[in-house]
């Protein structure tokens, strides 16, 4: 060992290879600025990268060499050696160097399209049309951004209430939070003319809202105002930057003033702040936070008894809890809390929206009543016709109930309200897909991908596609993708009932029956629909049916099902469910809201 370290000290080993790593550490992150700054290709960094990698192990040789002459200089051979080395490595940096060119022109030119693109696509949208983009929280708490959120998404809301204008919903436009896009982008992103912006400081009982109005295709200003009240008028605030807002693009209100629907009869600020908090909470789904989220309403709502809108949050909230996190009597407890809640609301706003909306998010959800429910959703839509909440919910009722043309074509009017929401687009796609509109299916499902791509079940859809198609091999390399547990199991068994091995589907088949019949007994359908095993999928579709199985109501709108949508056993179990035939009109009264 002695006599090693005596030899790598002779040759100087250790300092040539700490000299070279100093160096090419100080290096790297220069060359990372200019490469930014140049826009070179990715293809390029890596090439330096793995050049400075090769080069130590260079170094290392040359040193050992070098030691063992125990020369101070550098012979003409070596010189030459290490000159061919460097040639070498120029030659390869030249070859990918007019990759480089092209791409800095390729960027600039897709600049120049770009923004000649954004002048087109600003030059189709209607000027009535606005987005709200999120009141920035300037009162130096975190916790307070749910107000400034609250605000924004009730400025969109009362904004749907003014005639002939064009409002995004709150996804979308919440998606610009801090951008650094330019307005044309956001504007072309959204598909709108103008963009709302501005801040929310809010400290004791004062607060002060500024906001403006911009115009998209320049950043110019159209309008602003800085409104500095008592916290207890935010209500009148609102309403007063609705009314700026209808007067400044000269457009007309739905009636005779802006009312939001969320205020609390009383005027109690501090129930309607609980009342934001906890919509916020149990939007997000998580057990924990939708259990908070319930606990604030019901403090809103002791705070106010008579806060109609909170009620119907509050059963909203407790139908979910019920769906995602709860079983058995827990679930029935918690649906039945909803059903109470429901019913206070429609006692204290027997005729506003958003209590049609809650009745008919309950017969859906829980009392397994589509027609019921696209009735609730029909009259809520008749009184707020530009909410685009309210048209997806009523156009994934109309494919609850068969009707998938016109269940398409309101999907796509409430798309272009909330164009970035990625659910609404797999809604769509499921829809196209029992309509065979395939590549149309696909463009959705890839939509939704593009805008989040770990949005759960869309490889399943993917691989549903592929099997429609025929397409095995696709199915199964889809069906591997999907990280959804549920999804991801079935289609990869669906994708083996296609495949050239009979063997391997029947055992795929009984595989996913073990595992999954209990809790899943529609898909078990689908998979025998699949097979052409018309009798057993009938059995495991009544199954599904006494069993409360949430899948069943797919039941019109799914492809492998509606395969035997003729035959008698199918027009006996929609009769027992309650749902139409496909070919079947709807009650009069539903009808007249699909045209």
């Amino acid at each position: 060992m002695e006599e090693f370290l005596a030899r790598l000290k002779q040759h100087k080993l250790v300092q040539w290879a700490i000299g070279y790593a100093a160096v090419a550490i100080a290096l790297i992150p220069v060359l990372d600025v200019i490469a930014v700054q140049f826009g070179w290709p990715e293809g390029l960094r890596r090439g330096i990268t793995l050049t400075l990698i090769m080069g130590f192990f260079v170094v290392l040789v040359v040193a050992w060499y070098h030691g063992e002459r125990s020369a101070q200089k550098m012979p003409r051979s070596e010189m030459l050696a290490v000159a061919g080395l460097v040639i070498l490595s120029s030659a390869l940096m030249w070859r990918v160097a007019p990759v480089t060119h092209d791409a800095v022109t390729a960027t600039r030119t897709t600049a120049t399209i770009d923004t000649a693109t954004l002048a087109a696509e600003l030059a189709k949208v209607p000027d009535k049309s606005v987005a709200v983009l999120p009141l920035a929280n300037q009162s130096g708490d975190p916790k307070q951004q749910y107000f400034s959120d609250g605000l924004s998404e009730e400025l969109i809301s009362d904004l749907t209430q003014i005639n002939g204008l064009k409002v995004i919903g709150k996804y979308s436009s919440f998606k610009f939070r801090d951008s650094e896009d330019s307005p044309a982008q956001i504007g072309a992103a959204l598909g709108v003319a103008n963009l709302i912006q501005g801040s929310v400081f809010q400290q004791g009982d004062r607060i002060r809202v500024t906001v403006g109005m911009i115009r998209a295709k320049d950043g110019s200003s159209a309008w602003s105002r800085s409104y500095d009240e008592q916290l207890k008028d935010v209500f009148a605030i609102q309403s007063k930057i609705g009314q700026a807002i209808a007067a400044a693009l000269k457009v007309q209100l739905l009636g005779k003033a802006i009312i939001s629907s969320d205020k609390p009869p009383g005027g109690n600020v501090e129930a309607y702040q609980l009342m934001l908090q906890g919509r916020a909470f149990a939007m997000h789904f998580t057990e924990s936070d939708m259990r908070q989220g319930i606990t604030l309403l019901k403090q809103a709502i002791r705070l106010e008894p008579n806060y109609a809108y909170a009620w119907g949050a509050l059963s909203t909230a407790l139908v979910n809890q019920g769906q995602i996190s709860m079983t058995g009597d827990a679930r029935h407890q918690a649906y039945e809390q909803a059903r109470t809640a429901a019913d206070r609301q429609q006692a204290l706003t027997p005729d506003a929206a958003a209590t049609h909306s809650t009745r008919g998010y309950l017969l859906s959800n829980v009392d397994n009543d589509p027609v019921g429910a696209l009735d609730e959703y029909r009259k809520a839509l008749v009184l707020e016709p530009n909410d685009g909440r309210t048209m997806s919910f009523m156009a994934y009722g109309l494919a609850t109930v068969g009707q998938l043309q016109p269940a398409a074509e309101l999907m796509r009017k409430a798309i272009a309200t909330d164009p970035l929401k990625a659910d609404m687009y797999a809604n769509l796609a499921a829809v196209l897909l029992a309509q065979g509109q395939f590549d149309a299916a696909e463009q959705a499902t890839r939509k939704v991908l593009a805008l989040q791509s770990d949005f759960p079940g869309m490889y399943a859809t993917l691989a549903e596609i592929d099997i429609l198609r025929g397409d095995a091999a696709a199915a199964l390399r889809n069906a591997k993708q999907e990280t959804d547990p549920v999804l991801g199991s079935l289609v990869r068994a669906l994708a083996e009932q296609i495949g050239p091995h009979h063997k391997q589907a029947d055992v795929a088949l009984h595989d996913y029956i073990a595992k999954n019949g209990k809790d899943q007994p529609y898909f078990v359908a689908d998979l025998y629909a699949l097979r052409k095993q018309p009798d057993e999928m009938f059995d495991w579709l009544l199954r599904a049916w006494n069993q409360h199985d949430p899948a069943f109501f797919s039941l019109l709108f799914d492809p492998f099902a509606l395969t035997y949508q003729h035959d008698p056993r199918f027009a006996a179990l929609c009769k027992q469910a309650g749902l139409p035939l496909p070919s079947q009109r709807l009650p009069a009264a539903v009808s007249a809201s699909v045209h």
